[in-house]
């Protein structure tokens, strides 16, 4: 059985998605959800789910004991979905070409530190992009910089608020995580 561990820090609805996808496959497991906010709501999606949680504050996720905690899991691959803090280098070096991402733009347009979520979406309208979309990646030391899987893109129109940009590039996301996910697994 793979073991997918997935970290998250908001609403949870990219983490919803994969779980929905691989509700009916058991060769995929999911022990634990990684969080760093006591009130996201991936916590009651854990919950439907019934997932434990490890809520985890800065200092912790900073301390290199943390390997020691994700390696008793035996993950085959750990997954962000909406997990907004830099992973440190150490985590890294302990799970080489085992971390992915998902970022809500046609990396390397709009990545780096501080792009995330209606940020991005922002700048693409700001930027008067034609078109936006999804870049899932493997994870390395810099922000949104790591081997490129998959980018799907999106039309954009010049009437498009960022919510509606948002909203698009959402639906690509759902659509296409977890289906990257398990060609990372199998």
């Amino acid at each position: 059985m793979k073991k997918v561990l997935l970290f998250a820090s908001g609403g949870g609805s990219n983490v919803k998605a994969i779980l929905q996808y691989f509700e009916n496959n058991k060769r995929v497991s999911f022990p634990i959800i990684i969080c760093n906010k006591a009130n996201a709501g991936v916590i009651d999606i854990a919950k439907q789910y019934s997932i434990d949680v490890l809520l985890l504050d800065k200092e912790r996720f900073q301390s290199e004991i943390l390997v020691d905690t994700l390696e008793y899991f035996k993950p085959d691959l750990l997954v962000l979905a909406g997990f907004l803090w830099k992973i440190p280098d150490f985590l890294i070096r302990a799970f080489p070409n085992k971390i992915v991402n998902i970022h809500p733009s046609l990396l390397p347009k709009f990545g780096g530190k501080g792009m995330y979520g209606h940020f991005v979406h922002e700048a693409v309208v700001a930027n008067r992009e034609s078109e936006s979309g999804i870049s899932i990646h493997l994870v390395n030391e810099q922000y949104d910089e790591g081997t490129i899987l998959l980018q799907k893109t999106v039309a954009i129109s010049s009437n498009d608020s960022a919510d509606m940009v948002a909203s698009k590039v959402l639906r690509l996301e759902h659509e296409w995580y977890a289906k990257v996910i398990e060609s990372l697994l199998f």
